[in-house]
């Protein structure tokens, strides 16, 4: 008997949760995480046949414009009502009704909020066959991720301390936030970090915080110190400019945010505008979508690299499924681990050792959810 047969989906259920917060962290748009206040996750519970599923929305204003309070209604009052009754292995389907009840815009709409439902989807189709999403999609390359420490917003005086510290624990590879002070004070940062890691892969992500000009100039600091890639330096919206950029740079250019749904990733390879696409699975809308955009990129000859939001273990083990199933080798900057606790995966979760994440081997995302935990660190974050 087909386990997937009249599994349709019955329930939608949200938490936003308080996690501890480990580390404080801020990009080139603002304050990612502080120290000392709880983190908000948007947990995401689906139901279907007596089998449930788990997924996360990670919301960071300062990133992208979805907060706490519209992912959490939006799930509730658009989202969910519009896939109840579905079938639970229709994802195609669902991501067609997703796109029916929240439009588009420009490239995507709420990328965070259906992202959170599609990871539940598939942590739950995992869960009723018994294998893990990777399995489900016939597609693990690799057993193991290596991450990259991530050094923010620091002086030089103090990136050594950071980087020590990420060296420490086991990493040797290192991500390093620019964008956020004057060319000169960035470059200065990179620099640091190069002293202080001679040998590790290096490369810097300005979340959109240059101008073409200033990114060129920056690009050619860059180079002398042998960065890998410089990941969305330019205005998300400015295909022109990117395409100017790639062709100038000495260093590859990785495009993040000008990356939302795959069609975006279409126009840039149309254009010979990008050398590098960031996977990212909450940027996407979710694995479906994310899925799509992955294959695109390998088909078209774009090599792909992996980051994500300051996920905790939900949105963790769901990239490190993505990332091996298209082989991504190099580096990831997945750094929910450096900044907060997942206080509610208290079984099975993800096993970071090193710098290197295991990818789960567990059904469906292979990360256990205590709902009762789930239930002691939500707040009703409609009720401020």
């Amino acid at each position: 008997m087909n386990p997937l047969a009249g599994l349709t989906i019955d329930a939608v259920q949200t938490y936003a949760v308080a996690l501890p917060t480990i580390r404080s962290f801020g990009v080139s748009g603002g304050s990612v995480a502080v120290a000392g206040t709880p983190s908000i996750r948007v947990l995401v519970k689906v139901t279907a046949g007596g089998v449930s599923g788990w997924g996360e929305a990670t919301p960071i204003p300062a990133w992208t414009y979805e907060t706490t309070e519209s992912i959490v209604t939006t799930i509730d009052r658009y989202l969910a009502p519009a896939i109840l009754g579905r079938p639970a292995w229709d994802l195609d389907g669902v991501t067609t009704a997703f796109d029916r009840a929240i439009n588009r815009g420009f490239t995507i709409g709420s990328p965070l909020a259906k992202s959170a439902v599609d990871i539940a989807l598939h942590d739950l189709l995992g869960r009723a066959l018994g294998v893990p999403v990777g399995v489900l999609w016939g597609q693990r390359r690799r057993e193991t991720i290596q991450l990259g420490w991530i050094v923010s917003g620091q002086t030089a005086a103090e990136v050594a301390a950071a980087v020590a510290e990420g060296g420490d624990l086991g990493y040797r590879a290192f991500k390093v936030k620019v964008g956020l002070h004057s060319e000169a004070e960035d470059a200065a940062v990179v620099r640091a970090v190069r002293e202080a890691a001679p040998d590790a892969a290096l490369w810097v992500d300005a979340n959109q915080g240059y101008t073409v000009d200033g990114a060129l100039r920056m690009a050619r600091r860059l180079a002398e110190y042998d960065v890998t890639a410089f990941e969305q330096p330019l205005p998300a919206n400015d295909v022109a400019g990117q395409r100017r950029l790639r062709q100038s740079s000495p260093i590859p250019v990785a495009l993040d945010e000008s990356l939302r749904h795959p069609s975006d990733l279409a126009t840039f390879v149309k254009l010979d505008a990008v050398d590098v696409a960031i996977a990212k699975v909450q940027r996407s809308g979710g694995l479906t979508l994310s899925r799509r955009l992955c294959a695109l990129a390998e088909d078209a000859g774009v090599r792909l690299m992996g980051s994500g939001l300051t996920d905790s273990d939900l949105g963790l083990a769901a990239s490190l499924h993505l990332f091996a199933a298209y082989g991504i080798d190099t580096p990831v900057d997945l750094n929910g681990r450096q900044f907060l606790t997942s206080s509610y995966a208290t079984g099975a979760t993800v096993e970071v050792k090193g710098g290197v994440a295991q990818v789960p081997t567990g059904p469906g995302l292979g990360v256990e959810v205590d709902e009762s935990v789930v239930r002691e660190l939500a707040v009703d974050v409609l009720a401020r």
